[in-house]
């Protein structure tokens, strides 16, 4: 019989790290359980801005989902992966002293190398297959095109990053056609294309069309690109009720480690839970991708949510969480398979 999922510890592919800042000009974070390709960098008690480096583009190279900048040089920032995690620099925003921070942490497959799949040669697309996860560096053409993401599988969702000028996070969801796509800096609700932005999604490409924030001619852009894995990434929808009694909860095949989730019908603020920052249901101290805001830490429920053996329920009956008939789309990664290869339930909270 085939086992429920291939990946038995999910923590080998995606982890989350709390730490304490220092400002001392080097500090070696260790206990992430494998070497990151994708370090997203938060700060939780201070105001600051929201830090992506990958081992694609490089060290020191940071991109802030919080801000349409292009991608910038931080000597300070991140420094090193290491096997077991990475060093930082003395910037404020990721290492302040006084301060603490959180660190969401993706395996790809290094660098990567070319990808030749699609009608643009990828730089480099590091892709994990088994997770689903990969990391793809190109230059846009202007005109319709597609790029190879190395999964094997079609992707469920994309963010997307244009590296030399300031422009839009483009985000597409599995759920959004071809003229629509959400902000990832923004709390706006999901926006229409003209023309068409990312579109087709095969085993092997994603399309791009002629917007200037996924395809300028000579432009640089970065890809983090999920598909859906059993028992380790679950990306996909529900539709709120604004009720608190038989609020949603939603299957995930695994017990979470992290969860993010936009509201795509209204102005809502993007929030991220972990297992991590908040280590018991009810789970409230979420952190805003779009803002550079500090971590919630008021035990209400218009922020809570579960996180359960199987997946999480909603607690909330307010509109950033639990919109009455409206499109709530998230992205969920395992810290257990509900059943993992040796047949094991995963343990409640």
């Amino acid at each position: 019989m085939a086992s429920y999922t291939n990946i038995s510890n999910p923590k080998t592919k995606f982890n989350t790290k709390i730490y304490s800042g220092t400002t001392n000009t080097s500090d070696a974070l260790t206990g992430v359980g494998f070497q990151p390709d994708l370090v997203w960098l938060k700060s939780r008690s201070n105001a600051g801005w929201n830090w992506l480096t990958d081992a694609v583009r490089g060290v020191t190279k940071t991109v802030y989902s919080n801000e349409t900048t292009a991608e910038q040089t931080n000597a300070d920032g991140v420094t090193a992966f290491g096997t077991d995690g990475f060093t930082i620099g003395n910037n404020t925003d990721i290492n302040g002293s006084g301060k603490t921070f959180v660190s969401w942490n993706w395996k790809a497959n290094g660098q990567g190398s070319s990808n030749t799949d699609g009608t643009i040669n990828s730089t480099y697309t590091s892709a994990d297959q088994t997770s689903g996860f990969s990391i793809v560096t190109y230059t846009g053409t202007g005109s319709s095109a597609t790029v190879g993401h190395g999964l094997g599988a079609t992707p469920s969702s994309i963010f997307i990053k244009e590296l030399g000028n300031a422009n839009n996070w483009h985000v597409w969801h599995d759920t959004l056609s071809a003229t629509q796509y959400l902000l990832l800096e923004s709390n706006n609700s999901k926006q229409n294309y003209a023309p068409v932005g990312i579109g087709t999604m095969t085993n092997t490409t994603f399309s791009v069309g002629t917007v200037t924030g996924v395809n300028r001619s000579g432009g640089t852009y970065v890809a983090y690109v999920f598909s859906n894995r059993r028992g380790f990434s679950r990306i996909g929808r529900y539709v709120g009720n604004a009720s608190t009694v038989e609020s949603p909860m939603i299957n995930c095949g695994f017990k979470p480690a992290w969860v993010l989730i936009k509201n795509a019908d209204a102005s809502e603020n993007w929030r991220i839970y972990d297992d991590k920052r908040d280590t018991h249901n009810h789970m409230y101290k979420c952190l805003f991708p779009n803002v550079n805001s500090v971590e919630n830490t008021t035990n209400n429920e218009s922020e809570e949510i579960d996180f359960l053996a199987n997946g999480f329920k909603i607690r909330s009956n307010a509109a950033q969480l639990n919109g009455s008939g409206q499109d709530m789309f998230y992205w969920a990664f395992a810290s257990e398979p509900t059943v993992n290869g040796l047949g094991n339930p995963a343990t409640a909270r």
